[in-house]
């Protein structure tokens, strides 16, 4: 039922967005793209041509010239995202992950998103810089019978370019059995951010009792975009003894997507059994 909640609320939080105040009206730079909201609700997607007293036109993407009062303006805002067939196609609000594993991308400085893994896993993560981020989480629900178990997720993007980023990283567990265990990790994606490939390659490290343990870790993942809301994922591990396969789609919103999906052990094994996934996150 909870999960429910949260997809439809997903549809509805752009439309329940309080209006913000209308902006100064004004033409914007040649290749500018403009979002415009009236107040009684409607959008279109094209630029300021020309300003006057009370009034200005507006020419949208599919050609079409507007005479708009600026009383009628709810917001007016640059366009994020990519036009598809004359239709927007906002930005996927939570680029810097697939399902769990970390993309090459980096939160920019200032940004920060939550989220919940799985209904019950809730994680923060801000940006400190363009580049540095980090951030943390801990079970909502707990047996107790010592401290309570947490992860901090420290990670620093060491190349960026139009069509590719690298970043490097740790997923470090804190108080889970007196243990001292994460992965460090290195993650390459190649693409855009509505189609493109994710290769990451990590260590697993353990320390118990004073012994050391470890095993390489690869993760192959993928996004492509298949409709304004829609965009399928899949995220897939190889270890030593084994791995995990998973795929599912993500649904967006402005600011909050939800992923579900299905993880699939890999095993010798002949029977297969697929764990539902569901993700949700925030960003801010």
């Amino acid at each position: 039922m909870l999960s429910l909640l949260l997809v439809s609320l997903l549809w509805q939080a752009p439309d329940q967005a309080p209006a913000p105040a209308v902006p100064v009206i004004e033409v914007p730079a040649a290749d500018a793209t403009q979002e415009l909201e009236l107040t009684d609700g409607s959008r279109v997607i094209g630029r300021v041509e020309s300003v006057a007293e009370g009034q200005f036109t507006f020419r949208t993407t599919s050609g079409v010239l507007m005479e708009v009062k600026t009383a009628m303006v709810r917001s007016l805002k640059p366009a994020t995202g990519r036009i598809v067939g004359g239709e927007l196609w906002p930005a996927d609000s939570n680029p810097t992950r697939l399902f769990f594993a970390p993309t090459g991308r980096a939160l920019k400085k200032g940004e920060a998103y939550f989220g919940v893994y799985e209904i019950m896993l809730p994680f923060v993560q801000y940006g400190v810089t363009d580049r540095f981020s980090i951030g943390g989480g801990t079970p909502l629900f707990f047996g107790g019978g010592g401290d309570r178990p947490m992860w901090v997720t420290p990670k620093l993007q060491i190349a960026s370019g139009e069509s590719a980023a690298a970043s490097i990283g740790v997923l470090h567990f804190l108080n889970v059995g007196g243990a001292n265990l994460g992965i460090a990790y290195g993650v390459v994606t190649k693409g855009s951010t509505d189609s493109a490939a994710t290769i990451g390659i990590g260590y697993a490290y353990a320390r118990v009792e004073g012994e050391n343990g470890g095993a390489a870790v690869v993760m192959v993942g993928g996004e492509h975009r298949v409709s304004r809301r829609v965009k399928l994922v899949t995220e897939n591990y190889v270890f030593e003894g084994g791995g995990f396969a998973s795929g599912g789609l993500r649904l967006l919103g402005e600011r909050l997507s939800a992923d579900l999906g299905f993880v699939v052990p890999l095993s010798n094994s002949d029977v297969i059994i697929a764990f539902p996934m569901i993700n949700f996150v925030w960003k801010f």
